[in-house]
């Protein structure tokens, strides 16, 4: 049983219910287990991103070093019609997939409270505590799904309303 169904809404539901649930339960230091682990992440995020392209919500590339240990890409959010794009960067913790991995996109680093040193956005209070409940079933799509992009979704807008982050062709025109 999946342990998310009172604390997210119905989309968010039909959107965990297209990820699969992952069944190996090893981390970086694991030997074969691992490489079986990173098979498994890899047919889930495969699988999100499918669906996100089929629902016109496509919002971020992901790709690993060839140990799937360190993990790099883009994600952007469109607001007010602008598309706002960011580096975004990750390591699997040793711990994993016990320990969720900690997600930074590093050139916000210091323009939010809900953000950690190197640019680590805050998942503690909602997104951990659902993780721990669902170790090893949640993997790196989850993460992405019920981290990032709730995450995104909430202070992206506010930092631009504050105008803490600007449009990048909005800063190209002011020189």
């Amino acid at each position: 049983l999946i342990h998310y169904v009172k604390m997210v809404d119905a989309a968010t539901r039909q959107t965990l219910a297209a990820i699969p649930l992952l069944k190996v339960n090893a981390g970086p230091r694991s030997g074969e287990k691992w490489q079986a682990r990173q098979k498994e992440e890899l047919v889930a995020l495969i699988h999100y991103v499918k669906n996100n392209k089929e629902n016109d919500n496509d919002w971020f590339r992901l790709e690993s070093n060839k140990e799937g240990t360190r993990w790099f890409g883009k994600c952007w959010i469109v607001v007010d019609l602008l598309k706002y794009e960011f580096d975004i960067e990750f390591d699997i913790p040793v711990t994993y997939p016990t320990t969720a991995p900690e997600i930074a996109l590093p050139e916000l680093d210091g323009k939010t409270a809900k953000m950690y040193r190197g640019g680590k956005i805050c998942l503690t209070d909602h997104f951990k505590p659902l993780w721990a409940r669902n170790v090893p079933r949640f993997g790196i799509a989850h993460a992405m799904a019920l981290g990032l992009g709730p995450w995104m979704a909430v202070e992206i807008p506010d930092l631009v309303r504050k105008g803490m982050i600007q449009h990048k062709e909005s800063q190209g025109s002011k020189e």
